[in-house]
């Protein structure tokens, strides 16, 4: 492991941070101290694991006090940031989703990566042997469907197909519902439906899978590769951000970008703090990158998802 004084110092010298007490810029006086929001993990109550070298960090990387907020649930982090108590937030994607239909005054600024490339999953509906052809073929079939809470197997589904003109509801005649991811691929795999809503991991491009999802668990299962076909995918729902307030000023917003995208190369000890579950590093991400995780948050509020 880096000694910690070499990373906080390769860290300072990322941003080329040229502040000192007696000369801030006006938007660190404005601020005064930048806070940071994350949600509690659980069973862990207020504590953030190395909760003193991440606000060293990110102190360096701003130039000012930095603090961190830990909030029981999303709602209270959406909440404070919407009010304005904090300035910074850690979201899933659909939680995001929510704070923007709540205020309409978050951006993401990045996105972790997966060590593979994965950028995010995406919503497929995969066939056993050419049995359902395309989306308008699925009411003369047996459709497996995740529970409602699942977010690649019931809700990116449903919000997808819905944007897309498509209205099936989790309680359609064809749909049947599982009581759970395996047990939906357990009934492709029994022969039980014709097909299935799982999900697959997807790279920066857009395009290219990368290796693991239902396709994957599937053929571990027994289906031979040539047996499966994708007949439809959902836009790709985005792991989930690190979000600031729009009214930011621009040079805190570029600051923290340079040191979260460059953080797993020079410093991965902290990197690993800060990001538990994807461990590829930080890359810039956009409002449009969360079309999908909007269209369930829509989905959700209007009434649309019956379950």
């Amino acid at each position: 492991m880096r000694h910690p004084l070499k990373m906080y110092a390769a860290v300072a010298m990322l941003v080329g941070a040229s502040w000192s007490g007696s000369a801030r810029a006006d938007w660190r006086d404005d601020i005064g101290t930048f806070r940071i929001g994350v949600v509690a993990e659980p069973g862990a109550g207020n504590t953030v694991p190395g909760l003193a070298t991440l606000t060293d960090a990110y102190t360096k990387a701003l130039g000012m006090k930095v603090e961190f907020v830990v909030a029981r649930d999303y709602a209270a982090l959406i909440e404070a940031q919407a009010d304005a108590h904090i300035e910074y937030a850690v979201y899933s994607a659909t939680a995001y989703a929510t704070a923007l239909q709540r205020c309409g005054c978050v951006e993401p600024l990045v996105a972790p990566v997966d060590s593979d490339g994965a950028v995010g999953i995406r919503s497929v509906l995969l066939t056993r042997g050419g049995k359902v052809r395309d989306i308008a073929a699925m009411e003369a079939h047996r459709i497996a469907m995740a529970p409602s809470d699942s977010v690649g197997g019931s809700l990116l589904p449903l919000a997808a197909l819905t944007a897309e003109g498509v209205k099936i509801t989790q309680n359609a005649p064809f749909m049947i519902q599982a009581s759970s991811a395996a047990a939906a691929e357990a009934m492709l795999v029994d022969g039980q439906v014709d097909a299935l809503f799982g999900w697959a991991t997807v790279a920066a491009d857009g395009q290219s899978e990368v290796t693991g999802g239902t396709e994957a668990r599937l053929e571990a299962a027994g289906i031979g590769k040539s047996e499966l076909e994708t007949v439809w995918a959902s836009g790709i729902l985005r792991y989930g951000p690190h979000t600031v307030r729009s009214d930011l000023d621009p040079e805190a917003k570029r600051r923290l970008t340079v040191f979260l995208t460059n953080l797993k190369s020079m410093s991965p000890d902290i990197y690993d703090l800060l990001e538990t579950k994807h461990a590829g590093g930080f890359t810039s991400a956009a409002p449009k990158d969360y079309d999908m995780a909007v269209a369930i948050v829509h989905m959700m509020s209007d009434g649309s998802l019956q379950r």
